[in-house]
């Protein structure tokens, strides 16, 4: 048998084709959802992953406002945050990080639910930096991506 047609083939950064996809979040569990878009954003579902390489999709997360959290954890889940000072431990719950999507001062496409637990999802290096920035989420059902044409997949299919 020739050995030599088992060759690993390690996709450079130019040879990425990447896609846009929208996923939408209405009555998905929060950390299952997340999970697979993490996933998408990786590139683990494609054939040509590759570990230290951004060959991920871009993800447009739609109607973010819709997703649940099984049980008592809209309240009861504790998320902490340090300012660097003393006595600077912050603590918040998913539902005040989702009462903080709705203002306006929030940059679109940032919602700080998602992004807190898509973070702890990813690689924490310089590339989980950047594959974060391929994410775009928005409460309602409208997106200013149209000019991407993305696909819609249906995140109850992917394993």
């Amino acid at each position: 048998m020739n050995t030599l047609s088992y060759k690993t083939v390690s996709v450079r950064a130019e040879d990425v084709k990447k896609e846009w996809v929208v996923v939408d979040a209405t009555d998905q569990v929060l950390g299952r959802l997340c999970a697979k878009v993490a996933k998408i954003l990786r590139g683990k579902y494609k054939p040509s992953y590759t570990p230290h390489i951004d060959c991920g999709d871009n993800v447009i997360i739609i109607n973010a406002d819709k997703v649940v959290l099984t049980g008592d954890k809209w309240t009861s889940r504790e998320y902490l945050r340090y300012t660097g000072y003393p006595g600077g431990q912050r603590s918040f719950s998913p539902a005040d990080l989702q009462k903080k999507s709705l203002n306006k001062h929030i940059k679109a496409g940032m919602h700080p639910l998602f992004l807190h637990v898509l973070k702890g999802m990813l690689p924490k290096n310089k590339l989980g930096a950047k594959i974060l920035k391929n994410v775009h989420i928005y409460n309602g059902d409208q997106h200013p991506h149209e000019a991407q044409q993305p696909k819609v997949i249906d995140i109850n299919n992917l394993k």
